[in-house]
């Protein structure tokens, strides 16, 4: 009975370890992610350069002289294949935390997953609304909610726009949150737009009709939130209809060397957000590291690259400066007594802290396709007022 009872008391303790990703304090640390590396839309560079960040610190004797273990989960985009992925690294590898993740569904899905496990999750792409309003996740970017009302103040009280007009392209539950982007820039401008047309979807392809109501009501500036082949098909069409003197105003999903070859001359009226220090800018002296570690791990130098990076040398700052063991819970609670940390590839400071949602990245630049390339508009950072 003795026996029985202490074998129970074993089983129960083993449990209760791995639920709170304890470990021996000298093993590998584990470290997950979860991302939409396959399918129509992926993200795998923010991985790769946590990945690659990861790499170098265990090649400089790691943390504490303890390895950090990089699991990098694919969940196609699908919510339950992430539901999954998400259990995989908490339950099987006991991650003790994520960092670098980039995904269409993650936060949505398993946001409430994280938080009833007590795992902190630094993403390195926060794509959902989710990611935004978790106890528990805290981005490195600005995000498409957030971007769109930077975006819209970047027009209006830059560039003096006062006939804006928003079309949106709607996946899944994103409408309310593009909705309250755009509120969040009339309470802070009390400009409103002429036009807010939320009913496009992922499988609109015609956008003349769009492109010619926006002509036809005198805009100056139009906001589309579409992903970056979207972009080049909403530039193109309105380059086959003639409209001009319009600009097109464009989330950080178009600002890639793919967009700028494919705009060609087209994309002259085209202004995209960057979310972090331009990487196109091979000037800039803040973004030296970050370059050098994803060419020498030959990792594509994309805003995406950005983020991932950020996430995981974030994290590594955190387990750095943990006293005794390295546990999930240890993690959580130094992230949430955190200072903000600020860093030269983002406007404001990254911070976590014991909110019940986390949006530190309130600020970026603003680029225009240029001959194949991007100039960057804004060498200054734009904020948000009281980022």
């Amino acid at each position: 009975m003795r026996i029985g009872r202490l074998l129970a008391a074993a089983l129960v303790a083993a449990a209760a370890g791995c639920a709170a990703g304890a470990d021996a304090g000298t093993g590998p640390i584990q470290i997950g992610s979860v991302s939409t590396l396959s399918g129509a839309v992926t993200f795998p560079e923010a991985s790769q350069a946590a990945r690659a960040v990861f790499d170098d610190v265990n090649a400089a004797g790691g943390v504490r002289g303890r390895k950090i273990a990089y699991t990098a989960g694919d969940d196609k985009g699908d919510p339950a294949t992430a539901a999954l992925a998400a259990r995989d690294v908490i339950q099987n590898k006991h991650a003790v935390a994520l960092a670098g993740g980039a995904s269409l569904v993650d936060c949505q899905v398993d946001g409430p997953l994280y938080d009833r496990y007590g795992i902190a999750d630094v993403q390195g792409t926060g794509v959902d609304p989710g990611c935004f309003r978790s106890p528990t996740i805290s981005p490195t970017n600005v995000g498409p909610f957030l971007g769109t009302t930077l975006t819209l103040y970047y027009a209006s009280e830059h560039l003096r726009m006062n006939r804006l007009c928003g079309f949106f392209s709607i996946i899944g539950s994103t409408g309310r949150a593009y909705h309250d982007g755009v509120t969040r820039w009339t309470k802070l401008t009390g400009k409103r737009l002429l036009i807010e047309d939320r009913s496009l979807s992922a499988s609109t392809t015609d956008y003349t009709p769009y492109i010619l109501r926006a002509r036809a009501a005198g805009c100056q500036g139009v906001f589309f939130n579409g992903t970056e082949p979207m972009d080049v098909g909403w530039v193109k069409a309105a380059h086959a209809q003639n409209v001009t003197g319009i600009k097109w105003l464009f989330l950080a999903s178009t600002y890639t060397d793919q967009a700028a070859k494919a705009f060609g001359p087209s994309g002259a009226d085209v202004v995209a957000l960057s979310e972090f220090e331009p990487y196109t800018d091979v000037r800039s002296s803040v973004n030296q590291d970050w370059r050098a570690t994803m060419t020498g791990h030959h990792v594509p130098l994309t805003s995406f690259a950005q983020g991932g990076y950020l996430a995981a040398t974030h994290l590594v700052t955190v387990l750095r400066a943990i006293k005794g063991d390295i546990t999930r819970a240890s993690v959580l609670r130094a992230l949430r007594t955190l200072r903000p940390l600020p860093t030269g590839m983002t406007g404001t400071p990254f911070a976590f802290g014991p909110g019940d949602a986390h949006a530190s990245n309130l600020a970026g630049k603003f680029v225009r396709p240029d001959g194949g390339g991007w100039t960057v508009l804004t060498p200054d950072w734009i904020r948000l007022p009281n980022a």
